[in-house]
């Protein structure tokens, strides 16, 4: 996480700063709210601004605003004095930390606000293959579109892949293109110099620029306008972007990620997305299946997100019911991860006995879980398989899971040997060494499906 800290570095803040570096933070510092303004408009990216409460809290995020600059604020000062702490909350703070500090509080504040602990947690065998094939890709810089309904944990995949690629060290940038006017997208991406168009009081670096080095995430690319899907393309295509109002092109170098809940496909046959674009951003696809088909998963998410609203509920820890459990993995969760998340976090306000009871877990209408009938029996049946699948890998000699992970990639590529043997990160002529192997063994190689490069072997 980017840490930014706005203030004097006085004996109490510098060892705050100390306390944020050793929970993990990357920490930047400025003495004043126009150098911190300024900083971000500068491309120095921040995901947290630690601010002297002394110092015009207001103004910084209204400043910051102006600029359509979004980070939260927290602030902090000696002697936690109780109407400056309350002041500096009504001027839009988020969490006040007096100093000196304590290593667990800062620790706390910085995860609570930056809400950076998301994990993965996977059990269910189809998720894991996914998983599989994000470990294979990530070491690349192939761009890669994460598909799947709406809450399934696209941006939890895509973090996945930046930590496990060569940019972690890097900043991991997201824009959500849904959420940003379309007339003002193309300055949030690209930058702006100064002047460009009203209200351009100086120039602002963009999104690209901030990533430059690490990862961008275009979140639901979907909804971007054909007028900049074509910008888009022709900066992933020359690595180079033109801020608006800008005389010449910036070199940037990025790794893009893009994510969607819509069928690419079917919006480029209805032309509202560019098939350039979609094969530019689709190297490779890593389709996140909804949680209904991942009944594996149910029980071990709702299990951690227990343990995350009990601790930050300050509440103890308490266990799932068998009954719940049942009904957790029978429901088909339309709202998939993220409508399990709310129901637990619900589930723990609510739930008054020793464990979380089936009582407890209630729908966004206030309805209870349906209790387990027929169907939902199948249910059960179908998580059972899953838990026992995923059990089914121990014991397997590495030769195998070998084989089961080149043939299972093969099949991803439609048999195409050149594009299994870049995500596997081996060379063509040991892909195809590894298939003779098989197929001598009497092992189904999927064969090539025609098309340029397919390399039948």
């Amino acid at each position: 996480m980017r840490l930014l800290v706005v203030g004097k570095l006085n004996g109490q803040l510098a060892a705050a700063v100390k306390m944020a570096m050793s929970a993990g933070a990357k920490v930047s510092h400025v003495e004043s709210i126009e150098a911190a303004t300024h900083a971000l408009r500068a491309g120095q990216g921040a995901d947290l601004l630690m601010v002297d409460y002394d110092l015009d809290i207001r103004g910084l995020i209204e400043a910051n605003e102006a600029e359509r600059i979004h980070v939260p604020v927290v602030a902090c000062g000696v002697a936690a004095d109780a109407d400056r702490a309350a002041a500096a909350i009504r001027a839009g703070a988020k969490e006040f930390i007096p100093l000196p500090p304590e290593a667990q509080l800062i620790a706390a504040v910085l995860a609570a606000v930056s809400d950076d602990n998301r994990p993965m947690v996977v059990r269910d065998p189809c998720m894991q293959q996914v998983i599989q094939l994000a470990d294979q890709v990530a070491a690349s810089d192939a761009s890669i579109l994460i598909t799947g309904e709406s809450g399934v944990g696209k941006e939890v995949i895509a973090r996945y892949v930046h930590a496990k690629s060569r940019r972690s060290a890097r900043p991991f940038i997201s824009v959500n293109c849904a959420a940003i006017p379309e007339n003002l997208l193309e300055s949030e991406l690209f930058g702006h110099e100064k002047g460009a168009f009203t209200g351009a009081l100086a120039r602002r670096i963009g999104k690209f620029e901030e990533a430059n080095g690490g990862t961008l995430l275009l979140d639901e690319i979907s909804e971007m306008d054909a007028r900049l899907q074509a910008k888009l393309l022709r900066a992933i295509q020359e690595r180079e972007i033109d801020r608006v109002g800008g005389a010449k092109p910036v070199k940037v170098d990025i790794r893009i990620l893009a994510t969607s809940n819509r069928d690419l496909a079917q919006a480029v046959k209805d032309g509202t997305f560019r098939e350039d674009l979609l094969y530019r951003l689709n190297v490779v696809n890593l389709r996140i299946p909804p949680l209904r088909e991942r009944p594996g998963d149910v029980v071990a998410l709702a299990e951690f997100f227990a343990k995350k609203y009990a601790a930050a509920n300050g509440g103890p820890e308490r266990p799932i019911s068998a009954e719940a459990k049942r009904r957790l993995a029978a429901h088909r969760w339309p709202g998939n991860v993220r409508e399990l998340e709310n129901a637990i976090h619900r589930a723990v306000l609510l739930s008054s006995g020793p464990e979380l009871e089936e009582t407890a877990i209630r729908l966004p209408d206030g309805q209870p879980l349906a209790p387990a009938d027929a169907g939902s029996r199948a249910a059960q049946v179908a998580y059972q398989a899953a838990e026992s699948a995923s059990r089914a890998f121990v014991g397997q000699t590495v030769a195998a899971m070998e084989q089961q992970l080149i043939l299972d990639t093969l099949s991803h590529c439609l048999g195409n040997r050149t594009h299994a043997a870049t995500i596997l990160g081996i060379s063509i002529r040991t892909l195809r060494n590894k298939l003779k192997e098989y197929s001598e063994a009497g092992v189904a190689v999927p064969a090539p499906q025609g098309g340029v490069g397919s390399n039948a072997a």
